[in-house]
């Protein structure tokens, strides 16, 4: 994610999803691209998370996802960080190193930034994750 730009609307995938890239088809030079991960399994899988938080108003802070195989491997991943908001759906594109098939667990992860001497509470109200071009939840 940090050897080139991309536009808003992504990078043109090669492969299974060019197509969904039409505008950039009619290009000669058109450049594609393969999300990859930085370290053994290099292959990635593209899923797209919906959060909307419970609990307090608004506090500072970051929420993050940890998910499990089947062969005892873990990843975290930050979907948020900052004001998070009850009120907000936190939306993430994340690029997975853990084979959707082989999921076992995914947990739901929120840090305060600031110690408050008042306990406050933030869970996860709904957490959807969309995963492939058929898109399974």
């Amino acid at each position: 994610g940090i050897c080139f730009p991309c536009p808003q609307e992504g990078c043109p995938m090669m492969g299974h999803y060019a197509d969904r890239f039409p505008e950039k088809l009619k290009r000669v030079d058109q450049k594609y691209f393969l999300n990859t991960a930085a370290d053994e399994p290099f292959a990635t899988w593209r899923q797209k998370v919906f959060i909307k938080l419970s609990g307090v108003k608004k506090m500072r802070g970051n929420i993050n996802l940890v998910y499990y195989d089947t062969q005892g491997n873990s990843k975290e991943y930050e979907v948020a960080s900052g004001d998070l908001s009850q009120d907000d759906v936190y939306t993430e594109y994340l690029d997975v190193e853990i084979n959707p098939q082989n999921t076992t667990k995914i947990e739901f992860l929120w840090n305060k930034a600031i110690f408050s001497l008042l306990w406050a509470r933030l869970g996860a109200e709904t957490v959807n994750i969309i995963h492939g071009a058929d898109g399974h939840r």
